[in-house]
């Protein structure tokens, strides 16, 4: 069915409200984040909250341009785009300026662009262009090859970045590949292997060997015992083995320092709360004292003398918590609940398979940076510094961020056109 409207009739305006919802919070949480007595008045270009505003309206206005774009020219262009970032990506390496242990920003004038926030945008792009484009089942090795090396080259160049954290959250596209068909297998192994390598640092791994064994013994009695399911079953079992002896390796040669020390912190080796644990403590102690409904705005104690670090970036829920309180947090998730809910239905209403997997992947990057980010500050998993959407403070989330969401809310506009 045709639909004549204009592209304002046909967007999403529930979307957009809750867009425009979580950034005018994060504005008013990035004011109370930094704010001064002496530097009060909110729209003081030269602190935070004054060039955060900038951004913003520079959002709009990206928005507003991808809205009257032709649809079509995202899953047109979508290998070009790929490259595009691709290309960037490795160019920031080698000319980039390093902030925080990263070499991944470009400096421009006194701001700084992070190729790594776009290139997930581009990543999802490219992603939907071959599923969408795919004549035969995801499972097939060859398929599963591509669809992965798609997701695993970006990730791979920003980790030579050594920013950990946004190269995890490529992974999180695995979700589009199980929308697209494939067993229900691999996505598990991406959730029991992070599982696996946990224990294997608390663990002794002789005994990790021992209850794989075992659990490969009783996946042995149930199988049908042909040849390519023993094949199968041990390889996953040697592979799982290999994987559980490399975590101590990996931990302690390819992270960061930084990174290692809030990983035993949180894991319970270390108590260092004057270092690697200082960020969290802090925090829980700023969302803590919150309580039930919050200090009020502007009142927050932790929050107006500095004592969590990052917390107008990775840390702003501390804001949320303390100066909101448990109802404030609790409108905030729900805000955000209901946003990953709305994406997933529109995506899957939509007849192009192009938009619907780029529909799952946009609901799969910002479901991963709100449960991390979140995850952070309430001390249930490391610290890997990555944004929470369209909350935190920076130009790279925020122009990042609202051009993959609006180019799927263009998508939706013309569901009934794509096919």
């Amino acid at each position: 069915m045709r639909d004549d409207k204009g592209i304002f009739y046909r967007i999403d305006w529930v979307l957009v409200g809750l867009y425009l919802a979580l950034v005018f919070i994060g504005w008013l949480n990035i004011y109370a984040s930094v704010y001064n007595e002496t530097h009060n008045h909110i729209l003081d270009l030269s602190q935070k909250y004054g060039k955060q505003l900038i951004f913003i309206i520079a959002a709009l206005f990206l928005a507003l341009g991808i809205l009257i774009i032709d649809p079509k020219f995202f899953s047109q262009f979508a290998w070009f785009i790929y490259g595009f970032f691709l290309f960037l990506l490795v160019l920031v390496i080698f000319s980039g300026r390093e902030i925080s242990g990263s070499r991944g920003w470009f400096a421009i004038g006194g701001f700084g662009i992070q190729p790594a926030e776009f290139a997930k945008m581009a990543t999802v792009l490219a992603l939907a262009k071959y599923l969408s484009a795919l004549d035969v089942s995801i499972a097939r090795f060859r398929s599963l090859v591509i669809a992965s090396a798609i997701i695993l080259i970006p990730a791979v160049i920003v980790l030579l970045q050594h920013d950990t954290g946004s190269a995890i959250v490529f992974l999180t596209l695995v979700i589009v590949l199980y929308r697209a068909g494939l067993t229900g297998f691999i996505p598990l192994a991406f959730i029991l292997f992070p599982i696996l390598g946990v224990l294997a640092l608390v663990l002794p791994k002789l005994m990790m060997a021992g209850v794989l064994l075992v659990a490969a013994g009783i996946f042995y009695l149930f199988s049908n015992k042909r040849f390519h399911s023993v094949v199968l079953i041990s390889l996953v079992f040697l592979g799982s083995v290999g994987f559980v002896f490399s975590v101590d390796y990996s931990v302690n040669h390819i992270l960061q320092p930084h990174q290692r020390n809030r990983i035993h912190v949180l894991l319970g080796q270390d108590i260092d709360l004057k270092g690697a644990g200082y960020n969290v403590n802090q925090s829980l102690i700023a969302i803590g004292s919150g309580r039930f409904f919050g200090k009020g705005f502007l009142q927050g104690t932790q929050t107006k003398y500095n004592f969590v670090p990052e917390q107008s970036t990775d840390f702003i829920f501390c804001t949320i918590g303390e100066e909101w309180g448990f109802v404030g947090s609790a409108l905030l998730l729900l805000l955000y609940l209901g946003l990953f809910t709305r994406i997933i239905l529109r995506a899957e209403r939509q007849r192009s398979r192009f938009s619907r997997f780029y529909g799952y992947g946009l609901a799969s990057i910002l479901f991963f940076h709100f449960a991390i980010n979140t995850g952070m500050t309430l001390g249930l998993v490391p610290v890997i510094g990555i944004p929470l959407p369209f909350i935190s403070y920076g130009g790279s989330s925020l122009w990042a961020f609202t051009i993959l969401f609006f180019i799927f809310i263009r998508q939706d506009s013309y569901r009934y056109d794509l096919v």
